[in-house]
């Protein structure tokens, strides 16, 4: 009966490390669970997730002759004290051709305060050929109290839109961003000279 109650024992403790083991696992997937979901959307441009490119990808672009029009939409979360439009709210682009929009931004308030912006592109399926070589986007913005600045997006639409069947007859893109005030401590120290 020893023998039985050792084996018992024994496969107990296997069972319970196997347990352990999975949850550790579960735990692990569950916090790479995002970036792996934004590697995701970035590739395929799921959610209309735009693309990021250098400025050597960029120049192997050639422009063709196919005209689309790209709206440009903004937004800004209540609790950020800033305005925040287009400069321009359509522009017509060639298609493979690099164009630049601006976006002005003032901070209102009577602080320095940091933003942070979240974009996407509708229709969602254009957003795997809606590259971005530069945005104000990549980063965090920091505004002095009551400081307008103009924040440049350089970008192309990829011409292989109009190979796909599910997007060759897109004839305008919506780029929308929306800005909100940073969660980034240190950030918002540096803004308002903490640090």
């Amino acid at each position: 009966m020893t023998a039985a109650k050792t084996s018992l024992s024994g496969k107990n403790l296997r069972s319970g490390m196997m347990a352990g083991a999975m949850g550790l696992g579960m735990l692990g997937l569950g916090f790479a669970a995002v970036p792996l979901y934004e590697v995701f959307c970035r590739v395929t441009g799921y959610g209309g997730t735009t693309q990021r490119v250098g400025e050597a990808q960029a120049a192997t672009i050639e422009a063709t002759s196919q005209v689309m029009s790209i709206r440009f939409d903004s937004n800004v979360n209540s609790a950020l004290p800033w305005s925040f439009k287009p400069e321009q709210a359509v522009d017509r682009v060639s298609v493979g051709a690099r164009d630049m929009a601006i976006f002005i931004a003032t901070n209102e308030s009577d602080q320095p305060v940091v933003g942070t912006a979240t974009f996407n592109v509708t229709p969602l399926l254009a957003g795997k050929y809606f590259n971005k070589v530069q945005c104000f986007c990549f980063s965090e913005q920091m505004l002095k109290p009551g400081q307008t600045v103009r924040m440049p997006v350089l970008y192309y639409v990829d011409p292989a839109i109009m190979e796909d069947p599910e997007t060759k007859d897109i004839k305008e893109i919506t780029l929308s961003y929306t800005f909100y005030r940073s969660t980034d401590e240190q950030a918002v120290d540096a803004a308002n000279g903490d640090s």
